[in-house]
């Protein structure tokens, strides 16, 4: 994957709703300061039940949007991420309509996981305790196979139907969303859901032995077709730590809520863990499509006992935090107070759960880009977003508190912003310089962790000391010499065009 920061984007949020305005942007107002893109779902239709991650038709971009003309367009400029939904497809897709219809009959019938796919002798209490799952339920919903009614797996929503990927049918479905994309000029490939891909009865059906089998195949297939391949999956600590050595890339889902605890204690203690302990085949994220998460810093989830980078109290303490500094607004979107995918989640936008302070928020940002691993920041992030409570009203779905819409007029007024001139010239400086290609070290001293990359005479230090009135100091070398400043405000006018 390119060293350098990439934008994550829905299709029709920025600009005038398509593909082909998209591009126009990247390749204007956000040029080289993003030079890749991770394009969520823009599939027929991009906008279900689950915003695009419910697809109907995998193969076919939806025409709202455009073609997949305008994803090889893109992709002359720049290196296209695109997901590929592998744990399951839309109740309304051509296959699972024929199955309901033709029951058995249907030639797709094996595509699709029922209780009895799994627990062909039926499921104890005990079983489907085991069963891991993004929020309280059990993952099943009743659907009719001609006339018969029938318990289909549904590990998300009731409209997201999961496929038997270890059905023929199940893997030519996903290898045809392969091909398609590798056709199209799509560089990387997120496997969205993939921890929950596998099912198999008396086990969790999350991260089994099976799944990274199933993993590993998706890899083979992808390197075949020039694809890179990222999972997302969102654990306990030390088994993303453990699924890293055994992938490409993850995401590193700690780094955010860590941030913002160790910006609003002032206590380094945590942070610097993760630094020593975090995979450096990442990709480094501050707020994505989906809320801040805490389940990535707490305990396990499975064994209580097993702790986690920050206490249960730490973590309750981070999101009356976040709460506070977004004055309420986090809880008007989070939780049973708005129409949830889970619980174990903050819906608020990263600058809003910084209580908008410019300087925190581009310390936490500094930090994302000088740590190991490839930096993607949010659409929303990159313009320094507030939370979008017209929207959430409007809708009633909490994540879309941080999913505003931008015409290309409301863009240009948020680039006027000193903040976010500040964090573009922050990534045209993560982008250029050469010592990002070089060596990593780090250290801390008192209530400071300084970050330092050095390639031969280039070199790029960050002080991050949260408790402090600076947050962060920056020094870098260029042929200019050597330069420093404690106010990264600052870099607007030095990096930006």
């Amino acid at each position: 994957m390119k060293n350098k920061v990439q934008l994550i984007t829905y299709a029709n949020r920025l600009g005038d709703g398509d593909l082909a305005s998209l591009t126009r942007i990247l390749r204007s107002r956000f040029d080289g300061v993003y030079e890749g893109v991770h394009i969520l779902p823009f599939y027929t239709p991009f906008d279900g039940a689950d915003a695009g991650f419910d697809p109907i038709d995998h193969t076919a971009v939806d025409e709202r949007l455009g073609d997949w003309n305008d994803i090889t367009e893109l992709s002359k400029t720049h290196n296209i991420m695109a997901d590929a939904i592998v744990n399951h497809i839309s109740w309304q897709s051509t296959q699972f309509k024929d199955v309901m219809e033709h029951g058995s009959d249907s030639e797709y019938y094996p595509m699709f996981l029922t209780m009895s796919t799994v627990f062909p002798h039926g499921a104890t209490e005990a079983d489907l305790a085991k069963i891991y799952r993004p929020y309280p339920s059990v993952p099943f919903r009743m659907y009719q196979f001609a006339g018969e009614e029938r318990l289909v797996w549904t590990t998300f929503t009731p409209q997201q139907v999961d496929l038997n990927v270890n059905s023929s049918q199940g893997w030519a479905y996903l290898m045809s969303i392969f091909d398609t994309m590798a056709q199209a000029g799509v560089d990387y490939i997120r496997l969205d859901a993939v921890g929950y891909g596998v099912k198999e009865a008396g086990t969790s059906c999350f991260m089994i032995p099976e799944t990274f089998r199933f993993i590993e195949r998706l890899r083979e297939e992808g390197l075949k077709r020039g694809l890179e391949i990222l999972i997302e999956v969102h654990s306990y600590y030390k088994q993303q730590i453990a699924i890293a050595q055994k992938v490409d890339r993850v995401y590193d889902f700690a780094l955010p809520p860590l941030l913002l605890h160790t910006l609003f204690t002032g206590d380094i203690a945590a942070l610097a863990h993760w630094i020593d302990v975090r995979p450096n085949n990442s990709v480094n994220v501050l707020d994505t499509h989906d809320g801040i998460g805490v389940i990535d810093i707490g305990p396990s989830q499975r064994d209580p006992s097993l702790t986690g980078l920050v206490t249960t109290e730490d973590i309750s303490n981070l999101v009356q935090q976040i709460a506070i500094n977004s004055h309420g607004e986090s809880k008007a979107a989070t939780g049973t107070a708005a129409a949830n995918l889970d619980i174990s989640q903050v819906n608020c936008t990263y600058y809003s759960a910084l209580g908008c302070d410019d300087l925190k928020y581009l310390a936490a940002r500094a930090v994302q880009f000088f740590l190991p691993g490839v930096p993607q920041v949010y659409y929303v992030g990159a313009l320094a977003g507030v939370n979008d409570m017209e929207l959430l009203k409007r809708t009633g779905a909490g994540r879309d508190i941080n999913r505003h819409y931008y015409p290309v007029t409301e863009i240009d007024e948020q680039l006027e912003r000193p903040v976010v001139q500040a964090l573009h010239a922050l990534a045209r400086f993560r982008n250029a310089s050469p010592a990002f290609d070089g060596t990593f070290t780090w250290n801390q001293h008192d209530s400071t962790i300084a970050l330092q990359w050095t390639n031969g005479d280039d070199m790029a230090r960050l002080e991050f000391a949260p408790a402090s009135d600076h947050v962060a100091t920056l020094t870098w070398t260029d042929a200019g010499g050597t330069h420093t400043t404690s106010n990264l405000l600052d870099l607007a006018p030095v990096y930006c065009r």
